[in-house]
This record gives structure tokens, sequence and C-alpha cells, in this order.
């Protein structure tokens, strides 16, 4: 009987391993088509095309897609996401590939203005749609099995418990802001192509996380931290961003020389497109963090909410 059962299930395995088998397949024979088509035609692809293909960008937006629609797919229809929580997943990875592989990324590395909001797109706005389309349980539901106890193992949960912590979470997320504008920094990231892939997979990985500790819809202790935590933490991080913008607007002169050697490709002096950059580290940033709050304490309110309606049920 134990040996039946053994090969029922099996069997009821092997379907899904095949499945799984070949659309891996079919990720890495997409990806190798559009790598070869980078490659040859450089210049008559169009500009949502990749303007160096990485297979470490195209790898994490299939496979997040994938794994994402088909955890959708698994879960019961009452708990899956609703239409807007889907496109705000979908234009949030977006944001992110284009960042880094259209000719946006080429655009980044001639402009400042257009580096600054290519970080915006990477560090904020991107990381924060993802962390508003709530996808955990989503992307958990859609991994194999065996990847998931993987993820289980006790040394990744201490790591993603500490990197998740308010205080070292916020640290990080302004630390990141600080350190890669420094112009004796910036001017080696923008010159040496492993550290720019760095910095820019620096910021998209801190802005996930943070976000994603921000906007959980969840109260304690189901999220990691209280509602009144995340308020504190997303206004916390504001002053440095309005502090950083306003030095780079005022600073009088043009700190960042590295863009005339790598040829500035709109026709402003190097003082203005200083400028702009600072007023998108300023404003932008200072908005993410104002809508941020504002939907901490909707989040509070409706929890509030269901707990009076959970406690009337029950009289």
């Amino acid at each position: 009987m134990a040996a039946i059962t053994a090969r029922a299930s099996d069997a009821s395995r092997t379907p899904r391993v095949d499945g799984d088998l070949k659309l891996v397949g079919l990720i890495l024979l997409a990806g190798a088509l559009e790598a070869i088509l980078v490659e040859r035609y450089p210049g008559s692809l169009p500009l949502w095309m990749p303007y160096e293909f990485s297979w470490g960008v195209f790898l994490s937006r299939a496979i997040g897609i994938v794994l994402y629609l088909r955890g959708l797919r698994r879960l019961p229809v009452a708990t899956g996401a609703n239409g807007w929580r889907k496109a705000a997943f979908l234009i949030g990875v977006g944001l992110i590939y284009a960042s880094m592989q259209t000719w946006l990324d080429y655009a980044a590395q001639h402009m400042f203005f257009i580096h600054r909001l290519q970080h915006l797109f990477l560090h904020h706005t991107g990381p924060f749609l993802i962390a508003l389309s709530n996808p955990d349980e989503a992307i958990w539901e859609g991994l194999p099995a065996g990847v998931r106890k993987k993820l289980q193992h006790r040394a990744l949960v201490r790591i993603m418990g500490a990197l998740q912590q308010p205080i070292l979470a916020s640290f990080l997320f302004v630390a990141l802001i600080y350190i890669w504008p420094i112009p004796s920094i910036h001017f080696w990231a923008m010159l040496d192509p492993t550290l720019y892939t760095a910095m820019n997979w620096s910021v998209t990985i801190d802005g996930i996380l943070f976000w994603s500790l921000i906007l959980d819809p969840r109260p304690k202790p189901v999220a990691r931290i209280s509602y009144g935590t995340r308020f504190i933490a997303v206004i916390v991080v504001m002053f440095p961003q309005i502090l950083l913008g306003a030095c780079v607007v005022f600073a009088g002169r043009d700190i960042y020389p590295v863009y005339n050697i790598c040829g500035r490709i709109l026709p402003i002096s190097g003082l203005q497109d200083q400028t702009y950059a600072g007023m998108i580290l300023w404003i932008p940033s200072t908005m993410m963090s104002i809508i941020g709050a504002l939907l901490v304490l909707n989040f509070m309110r409706l929890n509030e909410e269901s707990e009076v309606l959970a406690n009337r049920g029950l009289q």
C-alpha cells in the first residue's frame, strides 16, 4: 500500500516538474534570443529593448513575473490580488527593467539628472509599486516546494529579520542615497562597469526591502513592525533626502565633472544638470515618503475598522 501511494505521489509530481523544466527552458531561450539581438543589431532595436543585455536583470524580471502570475493562479480567488495590485506589480517591475536595461540606462550615464531619475525609479517608485501590490504570498506560492524549504533556512530568516529591523532598514535606505552621490565615489561608479552595476543593484534591492517593510498592510505581529513604527520610519528618512537635495541644488558649482568626461547628451550646462538632479533628489523622493506615510495611516484605519466589525459580530 505504501509503495502504491509513493508511486502515485511521484506520478502527481512529475507533470509539475516537467512543466517547471519547460518553463525554465523557455525563459533561457527568450533571454538568449534577446542577447543575440542586442549584440548583433544594437542600433536597429527599439528604445524599450536593452541598451546592454544583462542576464541578471533579464532573469530577475522574467522569473519574478512568472512566479507572481503562477502563484496567483494557485491562490484562492478570495485571497488573490485585484486588478490594480496586479498592475502595480507589473508597472513596478517594468520601471526597474526600464531603468537598468533600456536606453534610459544609456542616458543616465551621460546626464546627472537622468541618472537621478533612474535611481528614483530603482530605489523609490519601482520598489514602492511592487511593495504596494503586496506580492509576497503570490510569489511564495509560485515557488517550487524545494526552493521554499531552502528559503526557510534559519540563517536566511535571521538575515532578513536583521535587514528589516526598522532602525537598520531606515539607516541603509538613507545611507545608500548619500553614499553613491558622494562626488569621489560617484566619479568611479560612473566609469567602472562593475561598480556601476553594484550601485544600481544595491539601491534596487534595498528599495524593495524597505518599502516592503513599510507598505505591509497587515498589523503586527503578522507584519514585522507596528503601524506607528512604520510611520515614524518613513517620515524620518524624508528629512535627510531633503537636505541632500538642497545641498546639490545650492552647491553653486559643478561638483560632478564625470559627466563632462562621459559627454552630456543634452545641451545644458553642468550646473543646470546638477540643479535639476538636486530637485529630483529633493522633491519626488519627499513626496514618496509622504504618500507612504498616508498609506500606513490608511492601513491602520482599515485594520481598526475591521477589528470593530469583528468585535460587533462576536457580540
